[in-house]
């Protein structure tokens, strides 16, 4: 190569100091890596989603991006074995007086290994037919020794008399998060809003993730979305909040890519608890599901306490167990939700009535300072 094929990049000494950092070679910005006396320079652009591998470290041969994991040899490019043709550029290091200079041009090419898209990654489209209603139950229990749980009894009753009574003409779904075995949220968007991806990077990922049950029922299946939990602590159940940090990729969707996925959804919920705080628990969780564009019916939740004083929770089981006024409030409340996701689909606004919802992620139109 000539001169005018190398540039400059920093002083060795300098740049030896940390085994992964990024440089700019001209437009280029490079993962430049130092171990064992000898430097390497690769693209700093993950293949997946374009993370920064320059802010990522070193494990073994490889750079691992530190948005979603994924790895490329430290000098080659490569991807690890079995992936080595999923490849990102690499550029030529020498060094020459003390300074490190890096080839203009990579030496090798970036390459995709063919990949089938997430089955989860298909266009939302709602297929004629009946009223289809999710219910999701976020009691956690142990699987060997099953309880009762009052807000689970209340929505599968009601799931039970949308598809057995013929009045509703309704299909029904359960989900028990507790039967699912899926990660925490990894927090990606903390990274970079880029970072947060719909399919979720944990699930596509993550062949044993099972998220993608969720993700199907509530994106591609469902109506009317009927969430059921216990209040614990003042608060809605863990498994809630477990479930919904992964459901923020839905969220983000609307502020990343201007992309609206649930569309005419209807959201309704059953809320019990030896505790008050009903209003609290139902506000966050209405917020939540608001900010992923549901709707929502007239009195859109059932909830029950027993209050601060009377945690005599054998007893509060016992009155839910037995109490008509309940499950009826409950059958309720899906008819009118299944009702409102009628005339949503029945009448839609259409396409261009929708507009990115909120405030979250945008730029803001003020810049601070003088002007």
């Amino acid at each position: 190569m000539s001169n005018a094929d190398w540039i400059d990049v920093g002083a060795a000494a300098e740049l030896a100091a940390k085994p992964v950092q990024e440089v700019r070679a001209g437009t280029h910005r490079l993962a430049l890596t130092h171990r064992d006396g000898e430097f390497g320079a690769i693209s700093a652009r993950c293949n997946h989603v374009g993370g920064p591998l320059g802010q990522g470290h070193i494990d073994g041969d490889f750079v691992v991006c530190p948005w979603h994991y994924y790895k490329f040899h430290w000098k080659t490019g490569e991807g690890e074995p079995g992936y080595e043709a999923d490849r990102v550029p690499s550029h030529a290091v020498k060094v020459e007086g003390g300074r490190v200079l890096v080839s203009a041009a990579p030496v090798t090419k970036r390459g995709h290994l063919p990949k089938a898209p997430h089955p989860l990654a298909r266009e939302p489209k709602r297929e004629p037919g009946p009223i289809r209603i999710l219910g999701i139950s976020t009691t956690a229990m142990t699987r060997k020794y099953p309880r009762y749980s009052t807000s689970e009894d209340l929505l599968l009753h009601a799931l039970a008399n949308a598809r057995e009574s013929g009045e509703c003409e309704c299909e029904t779904q359960l989900i028990r998060v507790r039967d699912l075995a899926f990660r925490a949220c990894e927090g990606f968007y903390s990274k970079s809003a880029r970072a947060c991806t719909w399919p979720c990077s944990i699930t596509e990922m993550d062949s044993k993730d099972q998220m993608d049950r969720v993700y199907e029922g509530v994106v591609h299946w469902a109506d009317v979305i009927v969430i059921a939990t216990p209040i614990r602590w003042g608060g809605a159940s863990s498994l809630y909040y477990k479930m919904i940090e992964r459901m923020n990729c839905i969220q983000n969707q609307e502020v990343v890519a201007n992309r609206h996925l649930l569309r005419n959804k209807v959201v309704s919920l059953v809320v019990t608890g030896g505790q008050d705080n009903v209003q609290a628990v139902v506000g966050q969780m209405l917020t939540f599901f608001a900010e992923l564009g549901c709707q929502f019916p007239q009195f859109p939740f059932v909830a029950h306490t027993r209050g601060w004083s009377a945690e005599d929770m054998e007893n509060n089981e016992q009155y839910v167990r037995d109490s008509k006024f309940l499950h009826d409030g409950a059958i309720a409340l899906i008819r009118r939700s299944a009702d409102m996701a009628r005339v949503m689909i029945e009448s839609t606004l259409g396409q261009g009535a929708l507009v990115r919802g909120g405030r979250k992620g945008y730029h803001l139109d003020t810049r601070g300072g003088p002007t």
